[in-house]
């Protein structure tokens, strides 16, 4: 077996924190949140996009061609997207949205290609991930950012045109560690020699064109633009999940494939920066998804509990389900208000978007997933039971338990919530880290450690007063909202207190803070809850003319996410985090394996990471070529 490069901690570190955009050139109103200041004027007045009919024009053709052509349920049934979606999904352009107009691409908007995936998303959530997955991060996206003009010339207009791109960065035992990454590409006469295996490759089977991320000795992670047909590669295995039935994802092995120098993008070494920027406005498309999972939902908890009766009242009329409904009907205006804002933001070369679409990302995934346990929940038997069950017997056939288990895989995707906790906490104490690194690195002299120790004193002797008194401790503060003009004060004050808590942090564990993920996790989380409170009340204010009800909606959101703050807070020094931790360690010990007596066991063959061996693979390809469109299709 090959085994992962074997790094230290401290090395894994170096590497992560070598590949991140540590600059701040543009203003962000998510670092300043995190910095206890509320900078509305940063999404105020709420975003407009400018109108394109040409855009208008594709929305409108996608949509009638995923009622009259896309049928979601045979794709779930047969675990495959249809030869004729593929070639549909071409025809209108589909495969090249995020691709300029110069490539053969629509050049749409990141409003505009999010409203498309929430389109696609909510007929067949695997179709969404296929687009978004070919164009989020997969070869356009790099290439739009990074590219030389031969690798745009060359690459771009084949994928505006259909063929499907896939990224590869996760190795059998490598997954948010990329400092162990084990695909080498050698260098040889003309270019490079790949080798190795890269494991859970969205669109790998089908793909053409590959992003692949490969360690050069003594350069560093690079990505590579590969061929998806060159000789060496060969797909393993076609991988099957809990949801998403019709995601074409692989197990790809490259042998000696030859990948030409001119195939490098960005240069080398700088491999996981791309993946990284990449994914700051990448990350948009997952919650797209989760919008239009999100208002599939309330469609449905909204015609069946007015239609259900249980003891002589509608279930929706009962406190019980009520509560649920009102949860579902204010999330849902809270992701599409969020991201609409992070869309917004990313069409605004102005701002900077890292920490908004890592917020979005993290905050859609989590509260979807809630949405639809919810919608099982008043559904009852019926949530849980398929659509073909449903309509086998007769009845309208809604499939719920599909949406929860498509849309479970979105808080591991593209950054798990605990790898998103903690990409966000580092962004969010960059600045404190910034003044005061040298200050908790063990490793530093005195001489540092003096230097760094008169920074902080400055930059906190201006800081921390800020964080004393704002304009949420003002009666009439935010006065222009109206009614919501309470939760705005509550969302300035929230932020001086989310930054104090932070300093505090920083004070007590020093450089052991990067090991209290739980407490991290919380003040992000917090984060994401003021975040969106400030998105929906801002888009309410703008819109109260045209859409009345969003202020109802928006002052509902903000008194439900003020509870789950103020519980967080709470949390963040009242916990079981140590205790969490000791207990675990005795389950890893074996100290509490008599619980897992009584029970038939479980088998034990096989390793729990598979090994795997460099070399010519030793099993069938079983890649799927999409065959080419011709005039009779």
């Amino acid at each position: 077996m090959t085994e992962p490069a074997d790094v230290s901690e401290k090395q894994a570190r170096k590497v992560a924190e070598d590949a991140r955009q540590s600059e701040w050139r543009k203003p962000s109103f998510g670092k300043e949140l995190f910095l206890g200041r509320l900078h509305l004027e940063l999404i105020e007045p709420w975003p407009v996009a400018e109108s394109r009919p040409d855009a208008e024009d594709f929305l409108a053709k996608l949509e009638a061609y995923l009622v009259a052509e896309v049928d979601g349920a045979r794709i779930e049934r047969e675990a495959r997207i249809p030869d004729e979606v593929f070639h549909g999904l071409a025809r209108l352009g589909a495969f090249g949205m995020k691709i300029d107009k110069e490539y053969g691409g629509l050049g749409l908007s990141n409003l505009d290609y999010c409203r498309a995936l929430t389109l696609i998303g909510s007929v067949s959530p695997a179709v969404g991930a296929l687009l978004s997955a070919h164009q989020s991060i997969g070869v356009p996206q790099p290439l739009k950012t990074f590219g030389t003009p031969a690798q745009k010339k060359a690459f771009l207009p084949r994928l505006a045109a259909g063929e499907v791109s896939a990224f590869l960065l996760t190795e059998p035992d490598v997954g948010s560690d990329p400092a162990r990454l084990g695909t080498v590409a050698e260098p040889v006469a003309g270019g490079y020699r790949l080798n190795g295996v890269k494991l859970w490759a969205t669109n790998g089977t089908v793909a053409t064109l590959l992003v692949v991320m490969a360690r050069v000795p003594g350069k560093g992670i690079t990505a590579f633009v590969v061929e998806g047909d060159a000789e060496g590669i060969t797909v393993e295995r076609r991988n099957e999940f809990l949801g998403l039935r019709g995601l074409e994802n692989s197990v790809t092995r490259f042998h000696d494939v030859f990948v030409p120098e001119e195939n490098v993008i960005g240069g080398l070494g700088k491999g996981l920066k791309i993946a990284l920027t990449t994914l700051n406005t990448g990350r948009l498309s997952l919650p797209a998804m989760c919008v239009g999972a999100a208002k599939w939902s309330l469609s449905v908890a909204r015609e069946w509990s007015a239609e259900r009766v249980q003891w002589g009242r509608p279930v929706g009329r009962h406190e019980a389900v009520a509560t649920k409904i009102a949860f579902i009907a204010a999330t849902t205006y809270a992701l599409e208000s969020t991201l609409d804002l992070c869309c917004a933001i990313a069409d605004d070369d102005r701002n900077d978007v890292r920490i908004e679409a890592a917020l979005i990302k993290l905050f859609a995934s989590e509260m979807a997933w809630q949405v639809a346990d919810e919608l099982i929940q008043i559904r009852g038997g019926r949530g849980y039971e398929t659509a073909a069950s449903q309509a086998a017997r007769g009845e309208r056939a809604a499939e719920i338990e599909q949406v929860l288990r498509d849309l479970r895989i979105n808080r591991i995707f593209e950054g798990s919530t605990e790898i998103m906790h903690l990409l966000i906490a580092r962004e969010a104490v960059d600045a404190h880290l910034a003044v005061a690194g040298d200050i908790i690195d063990p490793e530093a002299g005195l001489g540092r450690k003096a230097r760094a120790g008169a920074r902080a004193g400055a930059f906190y002797a201006r800081w921390l007063p800020t964080l004393t008194v704002g304009r949420g401790q003002v009666p009439t503060g935010y006065g222009e909202y109206g009614p919501l003009a309470s939760h705005l004060r509550y969302v300035e004050r929230a932020s001086r207190k989310l930054a104090r808590s932070t300093f505090y942090a920083m004070s007590r564990w020093q450089g052991k803070l990067e090991h209290k993920q739980a407490f991290l996790g919380r003040i992000v989380d917090i984060g994401a809850e003021l975040f969106a409170m400030s998105a929906v009340c801002v888009r309410a204010r703008t819109e109260q003319q045209q859409q009345p009800a969003g202020r109802e909606l928006a002052d509902l959101f903000c008194r439900q996410a003020r509870l789950r703050a103020d519980a967080l807070f709470a949390a963040l020094w009242d916990n079981t985090d140590e205790l969490d931790g000791k207990a675990a360690q005795r389950v890893l010990d074996g100290r509490y394996a008599f619980l897992e007596g009584g029970v038939v066991p479980r088998s034990t063959e096989g390793a729990w990471v598979a090994a795997w061996q460099p070399g010519p693979a030793t099993v069938p390809d079983v890649r799927r070529r999409i065959p080419p469109i011709t005039g009779s299709d």
